[in-house]
């Protein structure tokens, strides 16, 4: 063992234990050890600053996009509507589903861009059923982990081993040779981390240290518009039809404030937020905030031509993309105190309409519109949420307070969800066909996406994780400096003198264990790239069948479930999952052994020795 390569291990070592206290963060002690890497003389400065320019690290960036993309055209939301309306509320069928979904997805495509896609699904989701996401971030990760052992072009270390029968003279693998070994290992993944979640924390994704945002509903609740809200068809006999809203002054001649639109329009139903130049049109239905809940009793209804429809809950819930609500207060130096609400002009001049009025906690009643405001007063406006937005910089006369939860999922890019799925049939397809490298496939998936819209330039800046690239960058160097000072070499010679006349069996598991340990610090396609070799000539050597051997090289390079820096897929939900070094090594190292042993007893037995 030289000196070099004890230098190498030692930076190495400091790593891991720096990852495993957590202090300082992990792309700090990335980019510390990229700065000491070439102080050793181990590495040239430019070796070790080649992961910049890895196509593993330009494509994660560009699947971060790719799933921005997604979340801002809505289509990662609707995913997520359908997992929670398929999972009915129960944890279990959310975490059985999720896996299920991402396994699919991620034996076609890049897992890591799987991944990325759903992380904000997954939060979302687990907001709304109040669990934890500590309990779905995990299982997010390694059903992205286990789709690379479904089919041939899943991942990368696939298509190296199989590329190394190719060169050996063999014929490669076919695409659906993993399929019946990596179901069955995902079967036993979603099976033992249904049990493992209970680990991770408790249910309830509630934190005692973090005051809950507020809801629309609770907004509603707080200023008392459920018992105000109605949905109203306009008839074909009423006089409103074809006239603009201005022109009717239904708000100060019968108390009713039009907040929304309802209307068909070929095959899909538009909202239109109203504003005083709507007309409204025979079979619009008027989302409608009243002055008094009884004056449907008073006749208005039928001398207006509109007909009351049922409304089993709050139109603010069932419009949450289109339509907001926002807290708006009065700060010390505003001009507003002593105006009344109508003179404010909301609506002709924010296209927003002013619903609820608290004073002194108390939420006043009626529609307001003659109500002179007080210092200290708060409003409740309803309407677009890219008006509620465009309030916010007006801070001299209003203070916009903590919008409510459901901002989060509105779609800002929604009418581009089309163009958005073209991106990403466009980045699928190039992949699975193999007509160019998949970084190229995932860069041109999102100019697709930019020159529709999907997305700008500053969304795709802000989509970028740049902590988790830097990380990556920072330890890619690893595997030049293993390779150049004999470490890896060193360990593969021990390991088959030590185990090579144990018998096959013996010799796959050591084989399973050493690719999987060897993957801990250095990428699982560089892992396959150096033990693919090993694997084919220590088969030739024992006269057994090189095809089991191959496979269970595959399938350790995929099982990198023990560390959060083992798989890009691991980094990403490091954060939102809120994970320690520490509980990756808790619930992925029982896993990699059950992996290892379901591996070895059935690759055998589809490949024979």
């Amino acid at each position: 063992m030289n000196t070099d390569l004890l230098l190498v291990l030692g930076l190495l070592a400091a790593c891991v234990a720096l990852f495993i206290i957590n202090r300082p963060r992990m792309d700090v002690v990335a980019l510390l050890a990229m700065v000491a890497l070439p102080l050793t003389g181990v590495l040239s400065v430019p070796e070790a600053l080649a992961g910049f320019s890895d196509p593993s690290v330009v494509l994660i960036a560009a699947l971060f996009v790719i799933g921005n993309g997604l979340v801002r055209t809505g289509i990662a939301y609707r995913l997520g509507e359908w997992l929670m309306r398929s999972s009915a509320s129960s944890e279990t069928r959310l975490l059985v589903l999720l896996m299920l979904a991402v396994a699919g997805l991620g034996s076609v495509m890049s897992s890591t861009g799987v991944v990325a896609i759903f992380i904000p699904v997954v939060l979302s989701i687990a907001s709304k059923m109040q669990v934890s996401p500590r309990r779905l971030m995990m299982p997010l990760a390694f059903a992205g982990l286990m789709s690379g052992m479904l089919t041939l072009v899943a991942t990368p270390p696939n298509m190296v081993v199989h590329s190394e029968l190719r060169r050996a003279g063999l014929e490669g693998f076919a695409f659906f040779s993993f399929a019946p070994i990596g179901l069955t290992i995902l079967l036993l993944g979603i099976g033992y981390l249904l049990l493992a979640r209970r680990w991770l924390g408790p249910s309830s994704g509630s934190d005692p240290l973090i005051e809950p945002r507020d809801t629309l509903a609770a907004l509603a609740q707080r200023y008392r518009l459920p018992e105000r809200e109605r949905r109203l068809r306009v008839l074909p006999r009423s006089p409103l039809a074809n006239q603009a809203l201005d022109e009717l002054k239904l708000r100060t001649q019968y108390g009713i404030n039009v907040i929304a639109i309802e209307r068909q329009q070929r095959f899909r139903r538009l909202l239109l937020i109203a504003t005083g130049n709507s007309q409204l049109q025979i079979g619009d239905v008027l989302l409608v905030d009243l002055a008094s809940p009884a004056i449907g009793l008073l006749g208005a209804y039928e001398e207006l031509g509109l007909e009351p429809l049922q409304l089993s809950t709050s139109y603010y819930g069932d419009h949450s993309r289109e339509l907001g609500l926002a807290e708006v207060a009065l700060p010390p130096d505003s001009s507003l105190p002593g105006k009344t609400v109508q003179a404010l002009g909301f609506r002709s001049r924010h296209k927003l309409n002013v619903v609820g009025l608290r004073r002194n906690r108390e939420a006043l009643q009626g529609l307001l519109v003659d109500e002179r405001l007080k210092a200290g007063d708060t409003l409740l406006v309803a309407g677009g949420w890219k008006h509620i937005h465009r309030l916010q910089g007006m801070s001299r006369n209003f203070l916009v307070l903590s919008l409510p939860a459901e901002v989060d999922d509105v779609a800002p890019a929604a009418k581009q969800a089309p163009f958005a799925l073209l991106g990403l049939a466009v980045m699928v397809g190039l992949m699975v066909s193999g007509l160019v490298p998949n970084v190229i496939a995932a860069l041109i998936g999102c100019m697709v996406m930019g020159l529709f819209r999907c997305i700008d330039m500053d969304s795709a800046y802000k989509a970028i994780h740049w902590p988790s690239l830097i990380l990556i960058v920072g330890m890619l160097p690893f595997a030049l400096a293993l390779q150049k000072t004999g470490g890896i070499a060193l360990v593969v010679s021990a390991l088959i003198g030590l185990f090579g006349e144990a018998g096959p069996h013996m010799l796959l598991a050591c084989l399973f264990v050493l690719t999987a340990v060897i993957g801990l610090f250095i990428s699982n396609t560089a892992t396959a790239v150096l033990m693919a070799p090993v694997a084919i000539s220590t088969a030739e050597q024992l006269g057994a069948s090189p095809y089991p051997f191959a496979m269970i090289i595959a399938l350790a390079s995929s099982a990198a479930f023990m560390t959060p820096i083992s798989s890009p897929v691991n980094t990403l939900v490091l954060g939102p999952g809120n994970y320690s070094f520490a509980d990756f090594l808790r619930i992925g190292v029982p896993f990699t052994l059950l992996v290892m042993l379901t591996s070895v007893l059935l690759v055998p037995l589809l490949f024979p020795l």
